[in-house]
């Protein structure tokens, strides 16, 4: 096994504590690795598997950035916030922090 891209690689669970734009940072991150090629198959997978848990990741913040616009646009904030919340069935990621 190779420690090249170790980081980038750990278990795809851990997304859920990323804003959307560490999120995209490291997916664009994850893509320029694999079009670099010279990945063993393994590390490929690895790289594969986190790049698909980063993109859901990221849609899920975009996601909750257009219920809260749709929201805002209808005249009643109060209900972007549970929309978001029952959204995902995750912690709301736009808005929680209020």
């Amino acid at each position: 096994m190779s420690d090249n891209g170790s980081q980038s690689t750990s278990d795809t669970s851990d997304t859920s504590a990323l804003s959307y734009e560490q999120a995209r940072d490291e997916l664009v991150q994850v893509v320029n690795r694999l079009e670099q090629g010279g990945a063993t198959l393994e590390e490929s997978l690895r790289l594969w598997e986190r790049g698909e848990a980063l993109a859901a990741r990221c849609e899920e913040w975009l996601l909750g950035a257009r219920k809260r616009l749709e929201a805002a646009r209808s005249g009643d904030p109060l209900d972007a916030d549970s929309k978001l919340e029952s959204g995902t069935g995750t912690e709301s990621p736009i808005g929680g922090d209020r």
